[in-house]
C-alpha cells in the first residue's frame, strides 16, 4: 500500500529512507525469529505435556488452544495499544509480555499444573499478539504491495528456522529419554510415578527462564532502536477517494473473507508443525526419532519462502502462489491419510511446501486498499490466527474418537477454501 508520508520521504531523502529500510528490515527479521523461536515450541510441549502430565490427545492440543486462543482475544486490545504506543514502542511492550508468559512456566513446571502452564501460553500469545498486529503491516508497508509477499517470505524464513532451532533444542532437553519413561512409568507405585513425572516436569525451567531473558534484552534493543515509525493512517488519493463512505472495517468483504481465510490456514499450519510429533508416536515411530519431526515441516517451509523470496513477483503472483499451495495442500494431505508409517508422516512434513506461502500471500490481499483502517484491520486478521486454537483442538478430538490418520481430512475443506479465497475471494467488494 502506498503512503503518502512515505513516498515524499523517499522523494527527497531516498538514501536515507533506504539505509532505514534496510535496518528495519534486519530488526523486523529477528523479531520475526523470535516469533518462529517461540511459536513452535508448541510442537514439543504437546507430547512433553501429554507425557509429564499425563494427558490424552484433545488435552494435549490445548496447549496449542491457550497459545492461539490470545490472537483472537487480545487483537483488538492490541491494536488499542499501538495506537497510543505506535508500532515500535508498542513492539518492545509485546516482547515484555512474551517474558512474564515464560516466567510463568517456573511455577508451572515445579508445581505440574496445566493450568499454570496454559496461562503462560496465553500471556505468551498475547505479547505474540501485539507484537504480529505491529510487524506484519509494517513489513507490508515498507515497500511496494505488489512485493509485499516477497519481503514478507523473507521474514518467513527467519520465523521458520526460529522454529526449528527452538524445538530442535527443546526438544533434545524435554524428549531426551521419553521413550524410557513412558515405558518405565509402566512399572513404577503412585509415589515412584509422581516422583519421576516431576523431575520430566522441571526440564523446562531452565529453558524458558533463558527465553525470558533474551526476550527482555530484545525488548531494551527495540526501545532504544533507530526503527523508524510509519503512519498507516494516511492514504493516497485513489485509496482515500475509494474509502471516502467506507465508515467500518465491515464495509471490505475481501478483508473479511481474508480473516476467515487466516483463520483456517493457521490451522492446518499448526496441525501440520504441532500434531507431526505426536502422530509419528502414534505410528510407532520412537519419541527419539519423532522429536525431529516438526523441524522438518519448517525445513519444508523455509524452502517454500525460498521459492517465494525469487519468484514472486517477477514470475509468479501472490494470487497464484496461493493457488497453488492450496491444491498442494489438499494432495499431500490426502496422501497422509492414504499411507502409513514413515510415509505417511512425510507427507505431513511436506505440508510446509504447502503452507509457507500462504501467509505472505493472504495478509497482503487482506489488507490491500484499507487505508486509515489498515490497523484495525491487521487485528482483525490477527484474530484468524485463533484458528491454531480451534482447529488442532478439533483433530484432538477426532483423533481421540477414531484415529490419529483418519483425523487429517479436516484439512481438505480448509484447503479448498483457501483455493476460492485465492481465484474469487480477494477479490470481492474491491474496485478494480
Amino acid at each position: 500500500m502506498a503512503n503518502t508520508s512515505i513516498k515524499q520521504e523517499r522523494q527527497h531523502t531516498p538514501e536515507l529512507s533506504q539505509k532505514s529500510n534496510t535496518g528495519a528490515m534486519v530488526i523486523i527479521g529477528a523479531l520475526f525469529f523470535i516469533f518462529g523461536f517461540v511459536t513452535w515450541l508448541n510442537a514439543i510441549l504437546i507430547p512433553y505435556f501429554k507425557i509429564s502430565l499425563e494427558l490424552n490427545n484433545f488435552q494435549s492440543y490445548l496447549v496449542a488452544f491457550a497459545f492461539y486462543i490470545s490472537y483472537f482475544v487480545m487483537a483488538i486490545p492490541s491494536a488499542w495499544v499501538l495506537k497510543m504506543t505506535g508500532f515500535k514502542n508498542g513492539m518492545s511492550v509485546g516482547l515484555l509480555i512474551m517474558a512474564v508468559g515464560a516466567l510463568i512456566f517456573v511455577p508451572a513446571a515445579m508445581t505440574r499444573t496445566l493450568e499454570l502452564f496454559l496461562i503462560g501460553l496465553f500471556v505468551q500469545g498475547t505479547g505474540l499478539a501485539v507484537l504480529q498486529t505491529a510487524s506484519n503491516p509494517y513489513i507490508t508497508i515498507l515497500g511496494p504491495l505488489e512485493s509485499a509477499a516477497k519481503r514478507i517470505s523473507i521474514m518467513g524464513v527467519s520465523n521458520k528456522i526460529g522454529g526449528v532451532i527452538g524445538s530442535i533444542a527443546l526438544g533434545a532437553i524435554v524428549l531426551s529419554n521419553a521413550d524410557e519413561v513412558v515405558a518405565k512409568l509402566e512399572t513404577l507405585s503412585l509415589a515412584e510415578k509422581v516422583v519421576e513425572l516431576d523431575a520430566m516436569a522441571s526440564k523446562v525451567i531452565l529453558p524458558y527462564v533463558l527465553i525470558m531473558a533474551v526476550l527482555v534484552a530484545l525488548a531494551v534493543v527495540i526501545y532504544f532502536s533507530s526503527l523508524p515509525e510509519v503512519d498507516t493512517d494516511q492514504e493516497n488519493e485513489t485509496v482515500a477517494a475509494a474509502n471516502v463512505n467506507k465508515t467500518s472495517i465491515l464495509q471490505f468483504p475481501h478483508l473479511l473473507l481474508g480473516a476467515f481465510t487466516m483463520f483456517l490456514y493457521v490451522g492446518v499450519e499448526v496441525m501440520a508443525g504441532d500434531t507431526i510429533v505426536s502422530y509419528g508416536a502414534a505410528q510407532g515411530i520412537p519419541y527419539t526419532t519423532a522429536k525431529f519431526f516438526t523441524s522438518f515441516t519448517l525445513g519444508a517451509m523455509v524452502v517454500a519462502y525460498f521459492i517465494g523470496v525469487f519468484s514472486i513477483p517477477k514470475y509468479i503472483s501472490q494470487e497464484k502462489a496461493l493457488k497453488i499451495s492450496a491444491i498442494v495442500g489438499v494432495l499431500f494431505t490426502v496422501g497422509a491419510i492414504l499411507t502409513s508409517g514413515y510415509v505417511s508422516v512425510l507427507f505431513i512434513a511436506l505440508l510446509g511446501l504447502a503452507n509457507a506461502l500462504m501467509w505472505p500471500a493472504i495478509w497482503p490481499l487482506a489488507i490491500a486498499d484499507l487505508g486509515r483502517f489498515t490497523k484495525i484491520g491487521s487485528s482483525l486478521i490477527i484474530m484468524g490466527i485463533a484458528g491454531g486454537a480451534i482447529l488442532p483442538l478439533i483433530y484432538g478430538a477426532l483423533a481421540d474418537a477414531w484415529n490419529p490418520s483418519q483425523a487429517y481430512w479436516i484439512m481438505v475443506p480448509c484447503y479448498l477454501f483457501i483455493l476460492f479465497y485465492a481465484a474469487k475471494g480477494h477479490k470481492v467488494g474491491r474496485k478494480a
